[in-house]
């Protein structure tokens, strides 16, 4: 039997606004995957040592208080350091859209911004998957 994509999403940095995280979350969990909510304010140090106790596939970050550029590449560097290169960093939020490409090249497998479909990220998640989920 195969088991289910886990997926960690959280909310980096001083973002105090969750809607959108937990409807990503409850995408995720209508499309059949195990997710792992982090809750608000969480430190890169914080969200990389959760993928590691959660044993995750996937990290989604929601982001929407500008500080992409700074913690998206933070938190890329420091699961990498962990020996989480396998695990897939995906990034969504108010992120626009000529700082997608220098998010991409920082290591995000994927970047969503307003007006994404929950279909799009729940596909894009599937395909970002590294590790075999056998």
């Amino acid at each position: 039997m195969m088991r289910r994509i886990r997926v960690l999403v959280a909310k980096p940095g001083l973002d105090g606004h969750d809607r959108g995280a937990k409807v990503v979350a409850r995408a995720y969990r209508d499309a059949g995957m195990e997710v792992i909510y982090t809750g608000l304010h969480q430190t890169p140090e914080q969200i990389v040592q959760a993928a590691m106790q959660e044993d995750v596939d996937i990290v989604a970050l929601s982001i929407l208080s500008g500080a992409h550029n700074t913690l998206v590449p933070k938190v890329v560097r420091m699961m990498h350091e962990a020996g989480l290169g396998d695990v897939s960093v995906l990034v969504g939020g108010i992120i626009p859209r000529e700082d997608a490409a220098a998010l991409k090249e920082a290591g995000a497998a994927a970047v969503f911004g307003p007006g994404s479909t929950l279909e799009s990220i729940v596909a894009a998640t599937r395909g970002s998957v590294k590790r075999a989920l056998a």
